[in-house]
C-alpha cells in the first residue's frame, strides 16, 4: 500500500489523534529521515532531530507525548507509513 495523506489521517484516527500542523511537520520530517537513512530514529534521536529542526520547545519527549500520547514513536511511525524493521537485535 502506497502511503499518502488519506492513509495517515486514517491511521491517526485509529489512534484517536486529530492531525494538526505540527503533527504533519513531524510526520514529514520522519518520512524524510527514513528516506535518507533507511531506518526510523530511536526515541532520543527523534527528539534531538525535532529539536534541531523546529526548536527547543518542540524537541522534547513531553511535547511528543502531548501530540501523539503514549508510545508516541510507535504512533508516529505508523501514521508516517514507516515499515517495521526486519532486523532484530
Amino acid at each position: 500500500m502506497e502511503w499518502n495523506r488519506k492513509i495517515a489521517i486514517r491511521f491517526a484516527k485509529e489512534e484517536g489523534i486529530v492531525l494538526n500542523k505540527m503533527h504533519w511537520k513531524i510526520i514529514y520530517l520522519v518520512r524524510k529521515f527514513y528516506k535518507k537513512y533507511n531506518f526510523f530514529p530511536s526515541d532520543k534521536m527523534l527528539v534531538s532531530f525535532i529539536k534541531k529542526r523546529f526548536g527547543k520547545q518542540f524537541g522534547s519527549s513531553i511535547y511528543l507525548f502531548k501530540l501523539f500520547s503514549f508510545n508516541a514513536n510507535k504512533k508516529i511511525k505508523k501514521i508516517a507509513g514507516i515499515p517495521n524493521s526486519k532486523v532484530c537485535f
